[in-house]
């Protein structure tokens, strides 16, 4: 064994090994109980960066001690492969996103090989090859037939200069974030996956996840949303037909003063054809981001269409307004405006000079809006209502005259998947003048997307490509053109747990393996993932169970949200000039004090503020295991203590050990508190290098003590914990030891430490024989000299309370 601890080499031959032996190829034909442990996959940019490193030592942590643990384990790694970055960069450094794309796999993975991570690398996937988004296709043409998945024309965010569609925080400050051009609002034909459909399922099953953080249930259910409203029909004067709403607050009715329609409403559009002004104004609001965030905050503007509707119970004309508020996409793109009791219909009101009438009471007459329940007044016959008896009262008047009806409404919005993009899975329909909207056949597929192309930075190239959009309709043979848009990238990433445990099937999506591996037991990734990937891999978990090819109701057991990787009180960011290159940290330190920083220095759900004293600290740590393991096999190769007399100090040493095995558990296994099984192994090694002592007992018992922190630490550190275990037990491996059990009998204790108070204030503290009588007790604490300064000449000691195994308490007086 080397004196100075060689990282490179230690590391390298770990790693030769591992993938030699493929020790940690995952097969279903196991008695073993199986655990399926997966971190989010990267999207392959090209570098690591010190978030993927966190992400993907937590999961490989948690691997490696369910693996030793006994359990057949599965850990396999991909990569999110399609997205925009790949055609910015193609554009940039004049390339094809496939080429880019491939490159930056192999390099990451080169990278997280480097890491040392226990994953099965024979599953691995790109969600850019055919044979993974043909499944997929496959999957859309079903729920297609199905009537999950159907076209409708769609408001969205507009690029001009990019010609695409831009997702919402794609838009900054109303323009395209990368062209900088104005965005404009589009009316285009989309592709909706029929989320709502599964709403309250989504919603109810929430409740079964019980490994999952209250924060991200809770964000989940606020992103469903569902309440209880009531559907409200306003007549339009002078006209037939009615203005439909929708709101939560039917108990407001009386109270409302003008109705206001989104910029895209068949109203609005109506009245703006005589209407330049209107029609300019409308326009502008086409502009504008259709984020409800960003909707909530901007100015408040609109203008008078001219146009009434009629108080569906007080006959009151109404006017109707066009606000830049309103959502087209939210309920019926229309609102009832109650200013007194709407935060934005107040500020609109006072804007415009638009009536304000209060009909809750409030116990401050002065301050409005008042947004609270309370009881109706100036409300005619609902008078005196609270919250519930007036909404249930006003619905059933306006059901009576069939102008409306309660209904249950989602904040959920069914999911549009069409993206006017090249680098992503092309949508596997064809559009036939004859037939109409035609899936592709199974047979036909995958629908496969070319690699070879020039991106010019306008437009999508299959877009321009005759030779991929023209073909001949599957049902009639006639002349045909493919679908041009390709798939939201999220589709890719909400099935790829599922293919993982099928992932060369050739005839399925997912075939029996996946009732095997799934659900996965520990999911791992970044709290940002909480709504929207996690939504969707729920919707899709209950969609391929629907169609037959999965057992289970949801995808993840058990989810742990790692915390940010911070510098200076910032992410980590390249714009920000704050990054640190794993890159650099591994050549220079190595994985192993990589990994052990990482999970020391925080735990794993809170963020994380990087120190470069910290990685010091944590390579000072690992030298001096190896120097400690070096020292004790100068004396020569002994064997790990088993029976014989041990001295008080070697007994506690091996009470400490095993207190510590018993903890380290717990830690890794229940509370997922890398950070303090660390430190408990830390403060084991403190207490070893006070042990002095040569001799045959005190030498088996630190090799005990050493064999065991290197199986404690091998999920943290892997690579030196093999080279340790390699050098202490020459005939065996590490690999094959499986997790430490706690020796009970070096947990009893012969002696126990007392409390020692006088009058109830802490004193001192003495150890004892467990088997010390209460009269001998008592006795030793009055000798105590911090016990005997309290007593003065004119006291004396009233009584003596013991209290077993705890503490005594002196009282004097």
């Amino acid at each position: 064994m080397q004196q100075q601890y060689p990282f490179k080499e230690v590391e390298q031959s770990a790693q030769t090994y591992w993938e030699a032996n493929q020790t940690f190829a995952a097969s279903e034909k196991s008695d073993k109980p199986k655990y399926y442990c997966l971190s989010m996959f990267p999207y392959p940019s090209g570098r690591l960066h010190m978030g993927h490193v966190r992400n993907y030592t937590i999961g490989d942590v948690l691997s490696r001690f369910h693996k030793m643990k006994g359990f057949n384990v599965m850990q396999p790694m991909g990569w999110d492969a399609f997205g925009l970055p790949a055609e910015n960069a193609a554009i940039k450094n004049n390339t094809a996103p496939a080429k880019w794309t491939y490159e930056n796999i192999e390099h990451m993975k080169t990278q997280l090989k480097q890491l040392g991570l226990g994953v099965d690398w024979n599953r691995e996937i790109a969600t850019c090859k055919p044979e993974y988004y043909k499944w997929e296709q496959w999957l859309f043409t079903e729920l297609f037939k199905k009537g999950l998945i159907y076209k409708k024309t769609s408001t969205v965010n507009w690029d001009p200069v990019d010609g695409t569609v831009l997702a919402n925080e794609q838009v900054i400050d109303g323009r395209g974030w990368r062209s900088g051009a104005l965005v404009e609002k589009r009316d285009i034909p989309q592709y909706f996956m029929k989320i709502t459909a599964y709403a309250e399922e989504l919603l109810n099953d929430l409740d079964k996840l019980d490994g999952w953080p209250e924060q991200v249930k809770t964000m989940q259910r606020n992103w469903i949303g569902k309440s209880f409203g009531c559907e409200v029909e306003f007549p339009i004067v002078g006209q037939d037909g009615n203005l439909k709403v929708y709101t939560t607050r039917p108990d407001t009715l009386m109270g409302a003063t003008y109705v206001a329609v989104a910029a895209e409403h068949a109203l609005a559009t109506q009245a703006a054809q005589n209407n330049p002004a209107l029609a300019d104004f409308i326009a502008e609001c086409k502009r504008g981001s259709v984020a409800e965030a960003d909707v909530a905050t901007a100015e408040k503007k609109g203008m008078a269409t001219g146009l009434f509707v009629t108080h569906p119970l007080n006959g009151q004309q109404l006017p109707v307004w066009v606000a830049n508020y309103v959502l087209a996409s939210y309920g019926e793109g229309a609102v009832m405006a109650v200013p007194a009791h709407d935060e934005r219909d107040f500020e609109f009101a006072g804007k415009y000079n638009l009536p304000i009438k209060a009909v809750i009471q409030n116990t401050d007459a002065d301050i409005l809006p008042m947004t609270e329940h309370g009881v109706l007044f100036d409300s005619g016959d609902f008078n005196g209502l609270d919250f519930d008896a007036a909404s249930s009262a006003i619905s059933a008047a306006l059901s009576a005259k069939n102008l409306g009806k309660r209904r249950t409404q989602y904040r959920l919005r069914d999911w549009g998947v069409s993206r006017q993009r090249y680098w992503g899975c092309p949508i596997p329909i064809i559009h036939c003048d004859k037939c109409g909207e035609v899936p592709v056949p199974a047979a036909q597929l995958p629908v496969v997307l070319p690699e070879n192309v020039v991106m010019d930075g306008v437009g999508s190239p299959i877009k321009k490509d005759p030779s991929f959009y023209d073909t001949t309709c599957p049902t009639c043979s006639g002349k045909a053109t493919r679908e041009t848009d390709t798939l939201d990238t999220f589709f890719e990433s909400s099935w790829y747990f599922a293919r993982y445990a099928s992932f060369d099937s050739k005839t399925a999506m997912a075939d029996e393996r996946a009732n095997y591996w799934l659900p996965v037991d520990q999911y791992v990734g970044g709290i940002e993932h909480a709504i929207l990937h996690l939504l969707y891999a729920r919707f899709f978990n209950k969609l391929m169970r629907d169609v037959g090819l999965i057992k289970n109701d949801e995808p993840f057991t058990n989810l742990l949200t790692q915390g940010m990787v911070l510098k200076e009180g910032t992410k980590m960011s390249k714009s920000k000039g704050n990054t640190v290159d794993p890159q650099e940290l591994i050549d220079t330190y190595g994985a192993d004090t990589a990994r052990l920083f990482m999970m020391f220095a925080a735990p794993p759900e809170q963020s994380l503020e990087w120190a470069d004293s910290g990685v010091e600290g944590a390579n000072r740590f690992l030298r001096r295991l190896w120097k400690a393991t070096y020292d004790h096999l100068e004396l020569g190769q002994i064997a790990a203590y088993t029976t014989g007399d041990l001295s008080a100090e070697l007994k506690a040493i091996r009470l400490q050990l095993h207190s510590t095995i018993e903890k380290v558990a717990d830690d890794y296994g229940r509370r997922h508190s890398f950070n303090t099984a660390i430190s408990s192994v830390m403060e084991m090694m403190n207490a070893l290098a006070k042990l002095e002592g040569s001799d045959e007992i005190t030498r088996s018992v630190r090799q005990e003590v050493l064999q065991n922190v290197a199986l404690l630490l091998s999920p943290i550190v892997p690579h030196i914990c093999q080279a340790i275990w390699t050098e202490l037990c020459p005939q065996s491996h590490i690999l094959d030891a499986g997790w430490p059990v706690a020796d009970q009998s070096a947990m009893v204790q012969d002696s126990v430490e007392y409390v020692i108070q006088v009058n109830g204030k802490l004193r001192g503290s003495i150890n004892v024989a467990k088997t010390e009588t209460k009269e001998a007790l008592e006795k030793l604490a009055l000798q105590q000299p911090f016990v005997q300064k309290f007593i003065e000449e004119n006291m004396s000691v009233r009584k003596v309370i013991v209290v077993p195994n705890k503490l005594i308490n002196v009282v004097v007086g």
